[in-house]
């Protein structure tokens, strides 16, 4: 029987970490990122989240990106007051990478809000089930997500939506950037190559299915299958195209247990 094959659109290196675990569960993984992380430009508005962090009461991070770019590669990072949050602010995050980079730069795991692994979904709105009760007018709350390739917000507004709804006080500051990448002659051929092996594709943006819809506008999208991490990704993927497209919680033994029940 012929492994199953699955392409991963993460951005390095979640990519190259999501390759290896998807290996090690039997399934044939190639990275095609479709997007790349970039630096912002400090600015007054980001300077001060990190400085006066403990100032809120929980901190939302949108991704491990967000982590590695707001808090730098270690608790000792020289640009974030570490003692200021020993007091009372939490940690809130979507899924069980972002929440591996925090304990990685010494978050306490006792200060992590997250959905349960069981939930079968990592989004905003089952984070929303998880910390809802807590959230009370006047409670302040920092969200760290990332920008467009000018550093203006990007994402989904739905949790600052229902956080403004129920009174809570919230800011918001762009850590990183997500640029398009560049698919040259080789990643191109990669792409050919998942549509002659009928390679699974899993993916987590809808940014980067609008790189594919720029890039590769004509490519025989309806030949393709997907994972999708959420229903608006799995809307887009149906919208450029693509013939097969199912819904599976960002885990990799989820993903990989959704493409072998495809074979």
């Amino acid at each position: 029987m012929t492994m199953p094959v699955a392409i991963v659109t993460r951005p390095e290196p979640q990519a190259a970490r999501w390759v290896r675990s998807l290996e090690n569960l039997g399934i044939w993984a190639w990275a095609l990122p479709l997007l790349q992380i970039g630096a912002v430009s400090p600015t007054p508005a980001l300077e001060a989240a990190r400085e006066q962090l403990g100032a809120y009461d929980a901190v939302m991070f949108v991704s491990a990106a967000a982590v590695a770019h707001f808090l730098g590669s270690k608790p000792g990072h020289a640009s974030v007051n570490w003692s200021s949050i020993a007091l009372k602010t939490r940690a809130w995050v979507t899924g069980p990478g972002t929440r591996r980079a925090l304990l990685e730069r010494g978050w306490p795991a006792e200060r992590i809000d997250a959905p349960a692994l069981q939930a079968g979904a990592f989004d905003s709105e089952a984070l929303w089930q998880q910390v809802s009760p807590g959230v009370r007018p006047g409670v302040r709350v920092l969200i760290v997500r990332g920008g467009d390739a000018q550093g203006r917000p990007e994402g989904r507004e739905w949790l600052a939506d229902r956080l403004l709804a129920a009174g809570a006080l919230v800011d918001g500051v762009v850590a990183y950037r997500r640029l398009p990448a560049e698919l040259g002659l080789e990643e191109i051929a990669l792409v050919q190559w998942a549509f002659d092996h009928r390679a699974v594709w899993v993916l987590s943006s809808t940014q980067a299915l609008g790189v594919l819809r720029r890039r590769l506008p004509d490519a025989p999208w309806q030949r393709a299958r997907a994972l999708a991490t959420h229903t608006r990704i799995a809307e887009a993927a149906r919208a450029l195209g693509f013939g097969s497209v199912a819904l599976c919680p960002s885990d990799p033994a989820a993903v990989a247990a959704s493409i072998k029940s495809l074979q």
